[in-house]
């Protein structure tokens, strides 16, 4: 029941900044806590980035320092402000919960790092 609709992936350089958007409806009370994923194609999901709704946050080693998870109104809109970006962080990334409770995915928005 609960929707995802993420934005903001392009084509940028290594070394770039882009910033995701993550809008999220239906019931988002029920939401413990928000997610950003990534996948590229032929290659396992790998959770980067998530927040509980008292605004705590963890990232995986592999975006520490260079990704920051944000939110507006708690479960409303999340974003995923991306810095110093590289080619290995090209994939189609997603937002959901943390753990995944329904296997229910967004369309997801492509990043792509050009070296």
């Amino acid at each position: 029941q609960v929707e995802f609709v993420e934005s903001g992936g392009g084509l940028v350089q290594a070394g770039g900044s882009l910033r995701l958007s993550c809008a999220v409806s239906g019931p988002t009370a029920t939401i413990h806590i928000i997610g950003w994923y990534r996948q590229a194609p032929g290659k396992q999901r790998e959770l980067v980035a998530r927040m509980d709704n008292a605004g705590r946050t963890m990232y995986a080693d592999s975006v520490k320092g260079r990704f920051t998870i944000d939110r507006d109104n708690p479960q409303d809109t999340v974003y995923l402000q991306m810095h110093y970006l590289k080619p290995e962080d090209t994939a189609v990334y997603y937002c959901n919960t943390v753990p995944i409770w329904y296997d229910h995915w967004g369309q997801g928005t492509q990043v792509t790092v050009s070296s």
